[in-house]
């Protein structure tokens, strides 16, 4: 009886140790248009940075910023938060000098069909344009929207108006933001005001449709700073914008704000009491860019920007940082990972790819919803 008793308890104690309850009561997904893996591991790449066809601010001022003999000096000065931080308690895939390998799947490799692969888990070869009309694919921003506790505090704030669309809020009457529309409601802060105001005073400098990504953060910012919500979505596109536009080094520039506007908003929420130690974020682009000359240019015909990467951190997921091991990783496995990390088994109108497996560590997966595959 003592011997069974002593067995009970310790495969109780292994597998509690196993299956432990998840941390991550909260999850900031934050997507950078069209920003390349070589500038994530390497730093600035300096074919680009030395090309007056490319770079139109001072070369010594440049140089200063951005440059070293040393990739990892190189990394370290572009995007100081990522590997003072992300490296040292989080994960970070794509270094492809050691095969460790993320893609799309799509064959399309930009925009609509790359963030509609993310959120959706799937690959849909019908979505072939950025001009596609509303997503009939479900994503798991919805699906988690509709999970207790999650209902309404599920939130989108984007630089690019198609987004709307990719995520299809005239379906799901989720919260997105995009350029020129304010955030409404009664008792918004004096910062919820301000944000609203400041967006109108610059031109559309990359066109309608699009703000820069500055606007974004302060919109998004200091709506969760109000609200609270457990799902954070905000989807950036100054270096995409940039890079078409041939700036390598404003792509640069907005690297580097982008990396101090995520690391702001990592250490502002540590401060909260609401999401201290118990929120992870997951960083990735939508598609990757070519190289050399073609670095401004994503698609079809410039197979390079296929190549993405993936940065996560929070207390369920180990802190491996670099990661260096030989791997193959897609853009569709990232949504359920994404809910896995909060103890959700996403499941939708297609079917969903699975998870990173390295990035959920030993999750369980509780009040899984009714919804089966249709």
């Amino acid at each position: 009886m003592k011997i069974k008793l002593l067995f009970l308890t310790i495969l109780t104690a292994y597998l509690s140790g196993y299956a432990q309850e998840n941390k991550t009561k909260n999850v900031v997904l934050i997507s950078i248009d069209g920003y390349r893996w070589q500038e994530i591991f390497q730093g600035a790449d300096s074919a680009l940075l030395f090309n007056k066809k490319f770079c139109s601010q001072n070369t010594t001022s440049l140089t200063r910023k951005y440059w070293a003999s040393s990739r990892q000096e190189r990394r370290q000065k572009l995007m100081p938060f990522f590997w003072n931080t992300i490296a040292g308690e989080g994960q970070l895939y794509g270094n492809r000098n050691y095969d460790n390998l993320v893609n799309v799947k799509n064959r399309y490799r930009f925009s609509y069909p790359g963030r509609s692969e993310t959120l959706c888990g799937y690959y849909d070869p019908d979505i072939n344009s950025n001009q596609y009309p509303v997503n009939p694919n479900e994503n798991v921003l919805e699906f988690l929207n509709q999970q207790p506790g999650f209902e309404g505090k599920v939130v989108t704030f984007a630089s690019w108006d198609a987004v709307a669309r990719i995520i299809n809020r005239d379906r799901n009457k989720m919260l997105v933001n995009i350029p020129g529309e304010e955030i409404e409601g009664q008792g918004l802060s004096e910062t919820q005001i301000l944000s609203n105001e400041l967006q109108q005073y610059l031109p559309e400098h990359f066109g309608s449709g699009i703000r820069f990504d500055l606007h974004t953060y302060a919109q998004a910012k200091s709506y969760l700073q109000v609200n609270h919500p457990r799902v954070i979505h905000i989807d950036f596109a100054d270096p995409d914008n940039f890079g078409h536009a041939g700036q390598y080094d404003s792509f640069l520039d907005a690297a580097h704000y982008l990396d101090a506007m995520i690391g702001n908003l990592w250490n502002g929420m540590q401060q909260d009491e609401f999401y201290k130690d118990n929120t992870t974020f997951l960083i990735f682009p939508d598609h990757g860019r070519g190289t050399n000359k073609n670095w401004t240019d994503h698609g079809f015909f410039a197979p390079a920007s296929s190549q993405t990467w993936l940065a996560v951190m929070g207390p369920d997921t180990p802190a491996d940082g670099e990661v260096k091991s030989k791997m193959q990783l897609y853009q569709d496995q990232f949504a359920q990972t994404t809910a896995n990390l909060l103890g959700f088994q996403f499941t939708a109108n297609h079917p969903v790819a699975e998870p990173v497996k390295s990035v959920v560590g030993t999750q369980i997966l509780h009040n899984q919803t009714e919804k089966e595959s249709r």
